[in-house]
């Protein structure tokens, strides 16, 4: 009787203790969610209602407005095409070269491994900084280039860390096997290494794919004087900046202007802010599931070994 009591007790600690858990998870759930349920439920309610404040994450008075005024902006069109294109190309070319790089280093026959491991890790913590970046691309004739968004980010040392911790996981007994059939160095990377390395493949491919989707600073640096390579970031930070010149001129006294703008159909800066960060978050958010099974395997395995 005393053992049953004894185990009543234990498995009623268990049961207290998951109650814990799952509500500091829904509570943890709810705190990442509300910022972007807040910004979607501003994006959706009328400008004028939103002056007033006192959205949460439903919209009070629903409306597509908001996204109809940023999408007539005429450049976006092009800046979206320029977008897709260097996200497709620059993380395509971006997760090939970083697979080599990470073969050839996590090969223990790699006479020059130790010294490129050290050069590797040496850009993870010094930078040229942004003078010797900027004369660097204007000496290689990039200004107005398409290339100027796909060499400069081509290959990231973090990534190639990740990517050789994980090959090097792999049992080595695979690719002595296929050395022992005549395979060679290509075989062994492109039919052996390659296709067990989808978790991590997946990883960098997301955070490729992320920082080019996101990068607008070199548009700014680099392509301002040719209006066909145009990103979306870039366009929507332009579009940002208007919005925020509008919202100081309101903030200075001039909020009755504003809410009459409201009236007559004019978005405010503040929802055109938020309609523009949802057209931007919303492609990473709906690629994300299809790579979120591979993310974190990759991420575990890479870091580890590590």
């Amino acid at each position: 009787m005393r053992a049953q009591a004894k185990t009543k007790k234990i498995y009623g600690k268990d049961w207290l203790w998951e109650i814990l858990i799952v509500i500091g998870l829904l509570l943890l759930t709810v705190i990442t969610l509300y910022p972007f349920l807040n910004v979607l439920a501003i994006s959706l309610n009328e400008s004028l209602d939103t002056v007033r404040g006192g959205i949460t994450i439903f919209p009070r008075k629903f409306t597509l407005e908001n996204y109809k005024k940023v999408l007539e902006y005429p450049s976006l069109i092009t800046g979206a095409g320029v977008s897709i294109m260097r996200t497709v190309i620059g993380a395509g070319a971006s997760v090939i070269c970083t697979a080599i790089m990470a073969y050839t280093l996590s090969r223990q026959d790699f006479i020059a491994r130790k010294f490129f491991n050290v050069l590797f890790m040496v850009t993870m913590y010094v930078s040229g900084g942004l003078v010797p970046g900027y004369l660097l691309i204007r000496n290689l004739h990039l200004f107005n280039n398409f290339m100027v968004y796909i060499l400069p980010a081509l290959v990231g040392a973090y990534n190639v860390f990740l990517m050789r911790s994980y090959m090097e996981s792999l049992p080595y007994s695979l690719q002595e096997s296929a050395m022992l059939d005549g395979a060679n160095d290509i075989q062994l990377f492109s039919r052996i290494t390659l296709p067990l390395c989808k978790p991590c493949l997946a990883t960098i491919t997301l955070f490729y794919s992320v920082g080019q989707w996101n990068s607008w600073f070199d548009t700014y640096l680099y392509c301002t004087s040719e209006p066909s390579l145009t990103t979306l970031q870039y366009e929507m930070q332009k579009i940002i900046q208007s919005a925020a010149g509008a919202a100081k001129a309101a903030q200075s006294g001039n909020m009755a202007g504003l809410v009459e703008a409201s009236k007559n159909g004019t978005v405010t800066p503040q929802s055109v802010q938020m309609a523009i960060t949802v057209i931007v978050i919303v492609p990473i958010i709906i690629v994300y599931p299809f790579l979120q099974k591979y993310f974190v395997g990759g991420m575990t395995v890479g870091a580890v070994k590590g």
